[in-house]
């Protein structure tokens, strides 16, 4: 049986995680009150970031940075982008293959 949570991002009943994304506070908070989809989408996005800004995982500023960003991201508050990002072209199989499906962003509504 899959548990639901109220969403702090998507502001709606979705399915939670299975278990917190790390040990602490934090992860318990995550846990708790951030869906699988609004996660997914914070996994996307800080890969995003780790990437185009080159981020190192080691240094304490970055784990700090990335956990800040995250708080800013999952309460829906002003979180940075890559600047200069560019997302590839798709195909017009690719594109109509995404327009039919939902994308990272939106939440699934499982509840229905």
């Amino acid at each position: 049986m899959t548990r639901h949570v109220f969403c702090q991002k998507y502001h709606a009943q979705l399915e939670g995680l299975e278990r917190p994304p790390f040990p602490g506070p934090s992860g318990q908070a995550i846990y708790e009150h951030v869906s699988k989809d609004a996660w997914q989408a914070w996994l996307k996005h800080q890969t995003l970031l780790i990437n185009e800004k080159h981020l190192s995982l080691m240094a304490p500023e970055t784990q700090a940075y990335l956990a800040e960003q995250r708080e800013r991201f999952l309460t829906n508050q002003s979180y940075d982008h890559a600047d200069g990002y560019v997302a590839p072209p798709q195909s017009s199989q690719q594109s109509s293959q995404q327009s039919s499906n939902q994308s990272a962003d939106t939440p699934t509504d499982t509840t229905k």
